[in-house]
């Protein structure tokens, strides 16, 4: 299903204190995008986008292994993988436990993904992969409460101590699971400061976009029991069920 610029209209009634991101991942060079200007991190991309900065990148544009790594642009150098570089840094104890991260990181495979495209929603001129949101907890709620309403899923959450980003922007687009993240969690995150703490980040993959928007426009997003007599509201539902007198 192709989505039209009216789909997505539902998400500014969450006036997100920070824009959502689309991403893009190309095999040949995308068209009518610029690449950007100065390199940086496969985060710090993000960031730039959420400030309204529409961009491609390709494996050369990253000052992070990490990055280009997880979009299979490149291999990972020996000290990183051997779990070195982890331990050494202190966020793990040892090489062996460093090295376990990549045994179960997830990661794109060489050739699929030669160019990743960043916009801001509201710049969108392709079909995202993936839309990016940055939530405080009660727009998070609605969200997440949005992906189980019609089908009863369990809310799951995938996450490592470091490589944060290939949860964010790698796991959704292969396993086409919606993943949340919280900021601040996480050596990366943590040490680079780029996003506010305490906020929830929701990937969410193109095959689950257009029945999460479907959902947030035909669900309740303040259902009964949340509201001022949501206690007696319930009270009287186990009434007419029978469970209560």
């Amino acid at each position: 299903m192709t989505l039209k610029k009216e789909d997505y209209a539902i998400l500014n009634d969450f006036q997100f204190e920070i824009p959502p991101v689309a991403v893009k991942y190309f095999v040949r060079l995308p068209e009518n995008i610029k690449r950007i200007e100065q390199k940086m991190t496969l985060c710090e991309m993000l960031v730039k986008a959420q400030k309204g900065d529409i961009f491609y990148s390709e494996a050369a544009d990253h000052t992070c292994g990490a990055g280009p790594y997880v979009l299979g642009q490149s291999d990972i150098e020996g000290p990183f993988i051997s779990g070195e570089f982890g331990a050494g840094l202190g966020v793990f104890r040892d090489n062996r436990a460093a090295s376990r991260l990549y045994h179960y990181i997830p990661h794109i495979e060489r050739h699929v993904v030669n160019y990743a495209a960043f916009s801001p929603l509201d710049k969108l001129s392709f079909e995202p992969d993936l839309l990016i949101v940055l939530a405080n907890i009660s727009q998070a709620e609605i969200i997440l409460r949005a992906m189980s309403y019609k089908n009863g899923q369990m809310w799951s959450s995938r996450y490592s101590a470091a490589i944060g980003c290939a949860w964010l922007l790698v796991y959704p687009y292969l396993k086409g699971e919606i993943n949340f993240i919280s900021t601040g969690l996480g050596f990366g995150m943590k040490r680079r400061k780029l996003f506010p703490e305490g906020r929830q980040f929701i990937s969410i993959p193109y095959d689950r976009l257009p029945s999460m928007l479907e959902t947030l426009r035909e669900m309740p997003w303040v259902p009964e029991p949340y509201k001022a007599n949501g206690m007696e509201f319930a009270r009287q539902l186990l009434v007419r069920l029978g469970l209560e007198k």
